[in-house]
Order: C-alpha cells, then sequence, then structure tokens
C-alpha cells in the first residue's frame, strides 16, 4: 500500500482508519452506526482488520487478540501514512494484557509505537476539553508525579490543539490540586511550588495564549463549561474527568495529543452488558470520527 506522505496542503480526501476494540463489546455496532450516519462524507473508512465471530458481552483469549492485531495494524497505518487518522473503539485493558499488551492504555500504545515522547491525553466535549497532567496512576503518586515541566509540555500541547482547533487565542485555566487550591499552604502547597511557576512558563511560551492560574478546582469546570475558558489543565485523571462525563457523556472524545497523525476515540468502553442488544450510542463514535477528519483536513 503505498504511503501517504504529510503535506502543508490541506487533505483533499482523507483516509480515516479504524478499529473495532474488543468484538464482544459494543465496538462493531459503534462502528457500524457510525459510519452509516457519515455516509455522505468526501472520505475514505478504512478498517483496521477483520471482524470475528463472537458471543456479544462475552470476552475471550481470541477477542483480545483480534483487539490487539487491530491496533498494531493501525499504528503501522499510521507510522508510515497510509492513513491520515484513526478512530479506536474500546477494548478491555485486562484480555489485551492477558494476551501481552504492556501499556496502561491506547495512549501510550500509540505514542511508544509512533516513537512519540512528547503527548498527552486529551478529551473534548460540546461543553468541557481537558487534558490530564497524570494520566493511569494512583491518587496518592499524583503529587510526586505532578511536575512544573510536565504541566508546562501538556500545557503546550493542548494550548496548540485548541489553537488549532479554531481558536486564535486560546484561554486554558490551569487547575489547582488541592481543594480551595490548598489555602496558602494550609493543606498542601503543590500550587505553590509546582502549578504557579507553571503558569508563569507557559505565559511566557504561549504569548498568543491566555493562561489562567492556579484555578480553585471546584469552581473552574463550571466556569469553563460556562465558557469561560476554552480548556483545562487538570492535575490529575478523575478531577476531569468526572464533571466531563457528568456534561459531556454521550459527545465526548479521547484524543492523543503531540502524535504525527491524530488518533481519537470514544470517551466510553467495551459495555459488555448491553453488546449486541442494539442500544449502544454512537454519538462519541461520530464525533470521535468527525473530529478525526476535521484535523486530517486542517494538517
Amino acid at each position: 500500500m503505498p504511503s501517504r506522505p504529510m503535506s502543508s496542503s490541506p487533505v483533499q480526501r482523507p483516509v480515516i482508519g479504524y478499529t473495532l476494540g474488543d468484538q464482544a463489546g459494543i465496538g462493531p455496532e459503534i462502528m457500524r452506526a457510525a459510519l452509516a450516519a457519515l455516509a455522505a462524507e468526501d472520505a475514505e473508512f478504512r478498517p483496521m482488520g477483520a471482524t470475528i465471530s463472537t458471543t456479544p458481552g462475552c470476552p475471550t483469549r481470541e477477542t483480545a487478540l483480534a483487539a490487539l492485531e487491530q491496533l498494531e495494524t493501525a499504528a503501522a497505518a499510521l507510522r508510515d501514512g497510509s492513513i491520515d487518522a484513526v478512530v479506536t473503539a474500546p477494548v478491555c485493558k485486562e484480555g489485551l494484557h492477558s494476551v501481552g499488551f504492556t501499556f496502561p492504555g491506547q495512549t501510550e500504545f500509540f505514542a511508544a509505537r509512533l516513537g512519540v515522547q512528547n503527548y498527552a491525553m486529551c478529551l473534548t466535549g460540546q461543553r468541557l476539553t481537558v487534558a490530564l497532567g497524570t494520566i493511569h496512576t494512583a491518587l496518592a503518586d499524583v503529587p510526586r508525579l505532578l511536575t512544573t515541566a510536565e504541566l508546562v509540555r501538556i500545557g503546550c500541547l493542548l494550548a496548540d490543539f485548541v489553537r488549532r482547533s479554531g481558536k486564535a487565542s486560546p484561554r486554558i485555566a490551569v487547575a489547582g490540586l488541592n481543594p480551595h487550591n490548598g489555602e496558602n499552604g494550609a493543606f498542601g502547597n503543590e500550587e505553590q511550588r509546582i502549578i504557579s511557576p507553571a503558569v508563569a512558563e507557559l505565559r511566557i511560551a504561549l504569548p498568543w495564549a491566555q493562561i489562567t492560574g492556579p484555578c480553585v478546582p471546584d469552581c473552574v469546570y463550571r466556569d469553563a463549561a460556562l465558557g469561560q475558558f476554552d480548556a483545562i489543565l487538570a492535575p490529575y485523571h478523575d478531577q476531569a474527568l468526572i464533571p466531563l462525563k457528568l456534561l459531556d457523556f454521550d459527545n465526548a472524545v479521547n484524543v492523543t495529543l503531540g502524535l504525527p497523525r491524530f488518533r481519537t476515540s470514544p470517551d466510553h468502553g467495551t459495555a459488555f452488558g448491553i453488546a449486541g442488544k442494539g442500544i449502544a450510542n454512537p454519538a462519541s463514535t461520530i464525533r470521535a470520527f468527525q473530529l478525526a477528519l476535521a484535523c486530517a483536513r486542517a494538517n
């Protein structure tokens, strides 16, 4: 298959790859529904592997192996440029780990396979867009893993993504870690030691963006949902994903920032309990395709 080299001119007819995830889950049905909804798009949607025979709701070693094979195929296609972006369906991490998958999630997998060290997880819905300072780690480890350098690195990726999404001067809020931002060190000083210096460095590094923070975490998500900010850089996973899933559960999309070509996915799991019943909501998957198309056409 010939390579599609990257170009500074917009892609005329993008090729978007897609995986089916663990096929005992809702991946195949939400992909079918999304592709039907996008039938009028001037694009090619290319499967990254075959559909296998499964019993809905019953993951097996075979469904895990098929999911891993499709991920490897997708990563290779992104790497050689034969696709312009990929949309990945939900996987079962327990199943993947049982067949040799050594990564915490798909974000880390694609970064490793594409040789990217400067990457981050971003989730974007209709009302909130968030990036995570730490991802899949124990809450007790967050204060140790949170660093000024990491917040600056991820903040730069987030601001660039928001700008490429159409906001010339992105308004980025950097959330605090502790309740009430630690009340000036009364119960935690990460805001003073780590987050405030990151905000200062981001303002220097991104003169075209508006950086605010540290922002009190129990208020900033409401402010963003009401339109005061375009995105939030959060210190840890659940602080960001609880409000995101409360407000945007049916339309949130996971984006891996920093890859040479975009990878998006619906922000939900395999939903084995409803697989095969025809009731899975494809809205998040449709939006994942729409975002992948928009990014492919703009880059």
